[in-house]
């Protein structure tokens, strides 16, 4: 399965729980630790932590285990780490205060409904 499929999958998971402001960063030609970041946003911890689990079944029904997942206990900001794409999902506010999206200025942003 390629990183793009991957990457559908995972935006699927998010969609289907609500995600706010989701945003795919093709980063494969500015790092080697993935080829996407995804990034999306929740408006509580129980909606953040309900994506979380969505995306990582969803991936698992496809053959598909993570790597890592952090901060799934205090759900400010999970980290799933799946080798090829990399699932960042935020609470409203620690999402503007590390701005991902900054940091990853190099990457390609991708519309995530052309993916």
């Amino acid at each position: 399965m390629t990183s793009r499929e991957l990457a559908k999958i995972a935006l699927s998971g998010l969609s289907d729980k609500k995600a706010q402001d989701i945003k795919v960063i093709d980063i494969s030609e500015i790092s080697v630790m993935a080829d996407y970041f995804i990034i999306a946003s929740g408006s509580n911890r129980n909606q953040v932590q309900a994506m979380a689990d969505n995306v990582e079944e969803k991936l698992h029904d496809a053959g598909v285990t993570p790597r890592q997942i952090e901060g799934y206990h205090t759900a400010n900001w999970i980290l799933m780490d799946f080798n090829d794409i990399i699932v960042h999902i935020f609470n409203e506010e620690d999402r503007l205060f590390y701005n991902l999206e900054k940091i990853w200025l190099d990457g390609k942003v991708i519309d995530a409904e052309k993916l």
